[in-house]
């Protein structure tokens, strides 16, 4: 396989493994995505039979958006802002429900080059939330020498180990 998925740093083996994986298993994934604006989406639909797999995604670059579309609390979002663990969370949920997904992602953080609302760049959250509500969680930590290529696919590379976790461990 070419193209976006070498660019972010997976070698050619771990998509297509992934989707096998799933379609093996039946499951089926949604993914909302702010900080990686659809890279994640991109990558999964690199690998033929990706459409067993995904089912969409949504990108909520502005923080109305993730409210609006992704069901994120709005509440959440005016104490926490949009760069947070708990919206990652709830950004995942929102597209595991959207999309009508058993697995969905949610990816929200600072790709720079400057700061946001105080956070730092390179910092980053990712959430899968699986079957029977079991979530898992990643954070980028921030990286002032970071490029906005490396700090978005650092956050990609993490949905993909996430996902990876849960196609090994789910039946």
């Amino acid at each position: 396989m070419s193209g976006i998925v070498p660019a972010v740093g997976l070698s050619d083996h771990v998509v297509p493994d992934l989707i096998a994986a799933f379609t093996a298993r039946s499951l089926t994934i949604g993914t909302a995505e702010s900080l990686t604006g659809g890279l994640l989406a991109a990558v999964l639909t690199e690998a033929p039979g990706s459409s067993a797999v995904f089912r969409g995604g949504l990108v909520v670059y502005a923080t109305d958006l993730k409210h609006r579309l992704a069901g994120v609390d709005a509440a959440l979002l005016a104490r926490c802002g949009p760069v947070d663990p708990h919206v990652a969370v709830e950004l995942a949920r929102g597209a595991r429900l959207r999309c009508a997904a058993d697995i969905g992602v949610g990816l929200t953080g600072v790709a720079g080059p400057d700061p946001q609302n105080g956070v730092p760049v390179g910092t980053w959250y990712c959430a899968v939330l699986g079957p029977a509500d079991r979530e898992q969680l990643r954070r980028g930590l921030p990286t002032a020498s970071a490029t906005r290529a490396e700090v978005r696919s650092a956050a990609v590379t993490a949905a993909v180990e996430l996902l990876a976790n849960i196609a090994a461990t789910d039946s």
